[in-house]
């Protein structure tokens, strides 16, 4: 290692669309959606054969057969076989995290290059039996004899054959993400108009960016898919209110599903690197990724599942020394219209402010025009594992373009936050 921390730079990112489950990647695994997006970042970059020193992705939903998924989707590329990969999870913000791992590395010394991913299937998910019957089956492979092999489902109840689908709820809680969301927006008054205002933007701002061609270098085809499917190019503020509460079903509910993100499939990645790992390729910097934060709060007594993020921010803002202002984009993962909103809301509230993160004073308001500029999850899906390195990708092509400094927060689920900030090239 170095006794200096370098730069760590962004080179750029490309991910397959994303699909809505159960639509396009059906019959695609989280290992096919992986090395699909590997291998567009390998044909960008001209990568192949090139070693690197780590690939960090990992997946949300996953089948046993996934333990190693990051090492044997690199095996699927064209990189050089030499390359690791290693398989981590950190719920939604899995790729994200990925990406500050491997940038701390290269900030150190200890590797001049890496690839943070992500990918996730809601499509393929596991379906499993309970647990008295898995015994059985566990049971009926020690045995020898048919009379053995038919002794072991004595007593067997239709019951134990009910398939159990993985549950999307918190241990602790027993609820779904959506409805600690719709608990969230009920605490912090957000109106269901407003919820379906920024849903529109999303959809809209990401149809413009594919018309204006935004997209083309960062996304590749997979399975003859060339375009997100969830994508609502004539989305309409009337046809948003007609949909129907998702989780809370009284007269209460504000989420539905056209302000709420889809079950997605889909994958994505990023390569970062040294300056000078960069410069001997001949690889133009995008940007540099400069501080990252995660944190965790007590959801299970009231904190608010998905607002970990309020304080990862101001945790790392200090470190920085940087205001909530001092930034020209801001790309706020929109896990829910509702939960973006509840951020903003609480960055504003004093008592808040106050009590999470012992400030004097809240941390106001940003410049909506600047947030998600090109659309964001509801617009174009949330492949849980994969959602990062979009936003990473993404931000960085905007400040290779427009110059500036950039802000990234996701929120996970079990009550923690990912953040980021980004530095363009131009200025850093």
């Amino acid at each position: 290692m170095t006794g200096v921390l370098r730069r760590t730079a962004v080179i750029g990112g490309t991910r397959i669309p994303f699909c809505r489950s159960n639509t396009l990647y059906a019959d695609l695994s989280n290992q096919d959606m992986m090395t699909a997006s590997l291998d567009g970042l390998v044909d960008r970059f001209n990568l192949k054969g090139e070693h690197i020193d780590e690939v960090v992705g990992g997946a949300v939903v996953t089948h046993s057969r996934d333990f190693n998924l990051t090492r044997e989707s690199v095996l699927g590329t064209k990189l050089a076989p030499s390359t690791p990969g290693v398989t981590m999870q950190q719920a939604c913000g899995t790729s994200l995290q990925a990406a500050l791992g491997t940038a701390a590395k290269i900030a150190t010394g200890e590797i001049e290059c890496g690839i943070a991913c992500g990918s996730d299937t809601t499509s393929d998910a596991p379906i499993v039996f309970s647990k008295k019957f898995s015994k059985r089956l566990i049971e009926l492979s020690t045995k020898k004899s048919m009379m053995d092999k038919i002794r072991v489902f004595q007593g067997l109840s239709p019951a134990e054959l009910a398939p159990q689908p993985p549950a999307v709820k918190e241990p602790r809680t027993g609820l779904g993400m959506g409805e600690h969301c719709e608990l969230m927006a009920q605490e912090w008054g957000i109106t269901r108009q407003d919820q379906d205002q920024l849903a529109y933007e999303s959809h809209t701002k990401a149809a413009a960016a594919f018309d204006e061609q935004w997209f083309d270098d960062l996304i590749v085809p997979c399975a003859g898919v060339y375009r997100d499917n969830n994508l609502r190019a004539d989305v309409t503020l009337e046809k948003l209110a007609t949909l129907k509460p998702a989780f809370d079903k009284s007269d209460k509910g504000t989420l539905t599903a056209g302000n709420s993100t889809p079950l997605t499939d889909g994958a994505a990645a990023v390569l970062l690197a040294s300056e000078e790992w960069a410069r001997a390729r001949g690889l133009p910097v995008a940007a540099y990724i400069t501080y990252g934060q995660h944190w965790g709060n007590d959801f299970a007594h009231g904190d608010g599942l998905l607002m970990a993020p309020t304080v990862a921010v101001s945790r790392m803002l200090d470190r920085a020394g940087l205001t909530l202002q001092d930034f020209d984009f801001y790309e706020i993962h929109e896990a829910f219209a509702a939960q973006v909103l509840c951020t903003l809301k609480a960055w504003e509230d004093p008592a808040y402010c106050a009590r999470h993160m012992g400030k004097n004073a809240p941390l106001g308001a940003i410049d909506r025009a600047k947030l998600n500029v090109k659309g964001s999850s509801i617009a174009v899906g949330h492949p849980f594992a994969a959602t990062g390195a979009r936003i990473v990708a993404n931000m960085a092509k905007l400040l290779a373009v427009h110059g500036g400094r950039g802000l990234i927060s996701v929120c996970t689920a079990g009550g923690m936050g990912v953040a980021a900030i980004m530095e363009s090239a131009k200025v850093a």
